[in-house]
């Protein structure tokens, strides 16, 4: 007798449900999969994939670093409260309220296991099957939150005229009847942020849409991932929409953690910073999942925020660090592009990113290679100058238009000057068709 364990099965995708086997999986872990094995067979790359940071380069706080041994030591190991460690909760209010001017309700901040689960609780919490969900490309990774929670995609197109970032003018013709509006900012994959006008006038068209909306009509919220917030480079100021407009304090979800601002992506705290009364849905939610933030790293968080020199003084390095890099790669591609090649780049306003475009698509390479695809483009650089990147298609663009990512924080300044010759001849060596 044959058991029903040893049955051969069609395929694998019969074992496993419509849902997951829709998912798409992320190019951007492909890609990364691809550069760790280059890497580890010896080949030398500059890798500019990783939305992540080096240890070796960016350290976590040191001050985080001890008080997390220190709440270990003292015990701190058993569950925390579903809705995250009172302390921190506390801890992130008083932050949000001096760093920037958000008097945020403790009923409506909840502490996750990092922000991915805090995205994935809100789409749930707030999206019903068929429900609209409006985002613009490039992003990150929201067509695979609309598909987990069964919603109706609402894409939109940008480009580098508006810095990759949504307007107004985009969004108006979209949002009536819509539940979600998804912004980021700084924006991963781009690096570029939302000025004051932009934002406010963005805000203004939900204001009037849910004013719009009847008694038995449900709201149009923002999901605002802010989670890069501090590392806005000099001269940009980071705005927000209830610091903006106030009366967006009931329609606004922000997105928030220690792992970028901190380079402690490992660590995995974060939080939502919701409207009181969908506080305790998200915190029943994400108790369900299990999706909690470990014990000690909120008990060493909630000290952390509140030790603002060491804060300052943190960030006061890191951002020297990750501008040195950024604007050595933007500065190269400035030049490279008054020179007459086929690059361009737009000044980097935040987060860890710049957007640079090889704009090689209809070129040969010196071997006889046509490249038509960012793909192509991508090998190309791989292979010829060894220096990976991550084309815009990963993140949602459909079209071959040479725009990449470029990520900084796992990469050393050294890494980056030994690669721009290299990636310079490898851009000046192709042949126009």
């Amino acid at each position: 007798m044959v058991s029903a364990m040893s049955t051969p099965l069609a395929t694998a995708a019969a074992r496993a449900s419509h849902l997951v086997s829709e998912l798409r999986a992320s190019d951007i872990l492909r890609i990364a999969a691809e550069i760790r094995t280059r890497v580890a067979d010896g080949r030398p790359t500059c890798n500019l994939t990783v939305g992540d940071f080096s240890p070796a380069s960016f350290p976590i706080p040191a001050g985080l670093g001890q008080r997390v041994a220190q709440a270990l030591a003292d015990g701190e190991t058993n569950y925390p409260p579903s809705d995250g460690m009172l302390g921190l909760r506390q801890a992130v209010q008083r932050g949000y309220r001096d760093w920037l001017g958000i008097d945020a309700p403790l009923a409506g901040i909840i502490v996750t296991g990092g922000s991915r689960p805090g995205i994935y609780a809100t789409f749930l919490s707030l999206i019903d099957p068929g429900d609209r969900v409006v985002y613009a490309v490039p992003s990150w990774h929201n067509a695979a939150y609309v598909h987990l929670s069964g919603a109706e995609s609402v894409v939109l197109r940008t480009d580098a005229a508006t810095r990759f970032l949504p307007t107004r003018a985009l969004l108006e013709p979209h949002v009536r009847g819509a539940r979600l509006l998804a912004l980021n900012s700084p924006l991963n994959p781009t690096g570029t942020a939302f000025d004051a006008a932009t934002l406010a006038d963005i805000c203004d068209l939900v204001l009037e849409e849910n004013a719009r909306r009847g008694p038995g009509e449900r709201p149009l919220y923002v999901m605002y991932d802010q989670v890069y917030w501090m590392l806005t480079v000099d001269g940009v100021e980071h705005v927000t929409p209830t610091g903006l407009r106030p009366a967006m304090a009931p329609y606004t979800i922000y997105v928030d953690g220690i792992s970028k601002g901190f380079a402690a992506t490992g660590l995995r705290v974060g939080w939502l910073v919701a409207p009181a009364d969908l506080g305790p849905r998200l915190a029943d939610l994400l108790g369900h999942v299990g999706a909690w933030a470990p014990r000690a790293e909120q008990v060493a968080s909630a000290a952390f925020l509140d030790a603002r020199s060491e804060v300052d003084a943190y960030h006061a390095k890191m951002r020297v660090e990750l501008a040195r890099r950024l604007d050595g790669l933007y500065d190269a591609i400035a030049a490279w592009r008054a020179e007459g090649l086929p690059v361009d780049a737009i000044a980097p306003m935040g987060a860890i990113y710049l957007s640079a475009r090889f704009a090689l698509n209809g070129t040969r390479t010196p071997a006889g290679e046509r490249l038509v695809t960012n793909e192509d483009v991508r090998r190309y650089l791989l292979d010829a100058a060894d220096v990976a990147v991550v084309p815009f298609q990963a993140f949602g663009i459909p079209d071959d238009t040479g725009w990449f990512r470029l990520s900084v924080g796992a990469v050393t300044m050294d890494a980056i000057d030994a690669a721009l010759p290299r990636l310079r001849a490898a851009v000046a060596s192709v042949v126009r068709e």
